[in-house]
């Protein structure tokens, strides 16, 4: 006979960019009497609005939201560091009686919360600060060569241009003399202190996804997205190369704003990049066998029967 499981439940709602998680979340937080955790690696950025597709106003007053405008743009927020801050919230839902809704689409973000991540050696900043002197004078293919030589996996994993990535890689070779890949692998798994059921939204059509994908970034042009971009530019520390500004959408519009695209190109680009993104997040998702699947457009019964069942059936190990 199974034992009983005592760790309070918790929801995780998935699924890629514009399926509908917000929308969905809202209604359940109401229902449910409890808060969102937002799993979203734009989200936690302020400034980044209308182009991240942050909740309004009205709706964080309808669904509160954590993890959300935590960090300048200019500052950097890793998954560890999402994985530390999201866990207090949670636990402090739970022993209010509530129950924790993970909502998002950022698959590092879940796997470093729910799954753990290895104990890396913390960021040095005086070792980030003489890589990037390195990369100004002899480029990120450079560095990225170097990377490839001392940790092989990581060169085939880490593309030549993903600068913040080759830089934890090299800083984690010079500060521990082992390789970023050793120490992933290393890392042993914990209990994480919830009990979660993990549920994905996504059309099933992917011209549905397309086209909703679409038309929201023409709603975010239309809303000021080019302007909001205007402003964040208007900041010294800001560059196209920290990871705020490197988001969706925001890369390409940070290229249209140098003049290096027309209107069309960039909004071709932008679309183009987040249909990329959400591929990358399906693929992700795909991989989490343990997660049931629902169309928003058709599944709405079969999500609330999960739902249900989960709240109220009796917890196993």
């Amino acid at each position: 006979m199974p034992m009983r499981d005592t760790r309070p439940p918790a929801i995780a709602l998935m699924g890629p960019t514009a399926s509908g998680k917000t929308a969905l979340a809202v209604d359940w937080c109401q229902r449910l009497g409890t808060e969102v955790i937002s799993v979203d690696s734009a989200l936690v950025y302020r400034g980044l609005d209308i182009g991240a597709a942050k909740p309004d106003a009205a709706t964080r007053a309808l669904a509160p939201h954590h993890l959300v405008d935590v960090r300048d743009p200019h500052e950097v927020f890793s998954a560890a560091d999402f994985a530390r801050e999201a866990l207090p919230p949670m636990q402090a839902l739970a022993g209010r009686g509530r129950v924790p809704l993970l909502v998002g689409g950022t698959g590092l973000y879940f796997s470093a919360l729910l799954d753990g991540l290895s104990e890396l050696p913390e960021a040095d900043p005086g070792v980030r600060a003489a890589i990037a002197a390195e990369a100004t004078e002899r480029g990120w293919p450079a560095l990225h060569a170097e990377m490839a030589a001392v940790d092989p996996a990581a060169g085939k994993r880490i593309k030549p241009g993903d600068s913040q990535r080759i830089t934890r890689a090299l800083e984690v070779w010079r500060l521990s003399g082992r390789p970023i890949s050793d120490w992933q692998q290393a890392g042993a798994p914990r209990r994480f202190p919830f009990r979660v059921l993990r549920l994905v939204l996504a059309p099933s059509d992917r011209a549905v996804l397309h086209e909703r994908i679409e038309r929201r970034f023409d709603q975010m042009l239309a809303g000021g997205f080019l302007d909001e971009v205007r402003r964040l530019r208007a900041d010294p520390r800001l560059h196209p190369d920290l990871p705020s500004m490197r988001a969706v959408g925001y890369r390409q519009a940070w290229a249209h704003l140098e003049g290096r695209t027309d209107a069309s190109t960039f909004r071709e680009q932008a679309i183009a990049a987040t249909r990329q993104l959400a591929k990358r997040q399906l693929t992700w998702l795909r991989a989490r066998h343990e997660a049931l699947w629902f169309d928003p457009a058709s599944d709405r019964a079969r999500l609330e029967q999960a739902l249900d069942a989960f709240l109220t059936r009796p917890p196993a190990d």
